[in-house]
C-alpha cells in the first residue's frame, strides 16, 4: 500500500520513544504560512523574540510566502491532539544551502521533543531540497534553542546575509 502522507507527515514517525514521554501523540504537518494557525504561532514568537531582545534591529522577523513554497521551502507545525504546539521553516537560500527559520515552542510544551521533531522535519525537508548545508540563526540569549541545535549537530560559523554584523546573533550550520 502506498504512503500518500507528506514527508513532513512521514518524517513525524522519526519522534523517539524518549520524546513520546511527554507528548503521547505528535505531528508534523506543512501548513501555508498564511494561515490562521501560522498567524497565532508567528504572533506569539515575535512576541518572545521582541521580549527577549528589545534592542532596536535585533530581531530578524522576515520571511515571505514564496520563500515556503513546494520545491523552495516548507512551514511546518507541531501537533498534538489537534492542538498546534510549535512551528519551523525552512526555505532555499541557493543550490546548496538552506535556512531555518520561525522555530518555536508554545512554552507549555517545552522540553518535551516538540522542538527536535520539528527540527527533524525540517532536516527532511531539506533533504528534499538536495542541499548539502542547513543554517540558522538564533539569539545568544536563548540557551534552549543553542543547546538543541548544537545537540543535532550544528556548529557555530560566522555571520551570514542579514546577520552580518548583528552583535547579538549566534550563526550555525550543518552538512547534511
Amino acid at each position: 500500500m502506498a504512503d500518500d502522507r507528506t514527508p513532513c507527515q512521514r518524517d513525524s514517525a522519526a519522534v523517539t520513544p524518549e520524546d513520546r514521554r511527554s507528548v503521547e501523540t505528535l505531528e508534523i504537518r506543512r501548513v501555508e504560512i498564511t494561515s490562521a494557525v501560522a498567524a497565532d504561532l508567528i504572533a506569539a514568537l515575535n512576541g518572545e523574540l521582541s521580549s527577549r531582545y528589545p534592542e532596536e534591529g535585533a530581531n530578524h522577523f522576515r520571511l515571505d510566502p514564496e520563500e515556503v513554497v513546494e520545491g523552495r521551502g516548507a512551514f511546518v507545525v507541531a501537533y498534538s491532539g489537534g492542538k498546534p504546539l510549535g512551528c519551523g521553516a525552512i526555505r532555499r537560500m541557493d543550490e546548496n544551502t538552506a535556512e531555518i527559520k520561525r522555530m518555536y515552542v508554545e512554552p507549555s510544551a517545552r522540553a518535551r521533543g516538540v522542538g527536535r521533531a520539528v527540527l527533524r522535519a525540517l532536516e527532511a525537508e531539506a533533504r528534499r531540497l538536495e542541499v548539502g548545508r542547513i543554517v540558522l540563526e538564533t539569539g545568544e540569549r536563548q540557551l534552549e534553542a543553542l543547546a538543541l541545535y548544537r545537540s543535532s549537530g550544528f556548529v557555530r560559523i560566522p555571520a551570514f546575509g542579514e546577520y552580518v554584523g548583528a552583535p547579538l546573533s549566534v550563526c550555525m550550520e550543518k552538512r547534511v
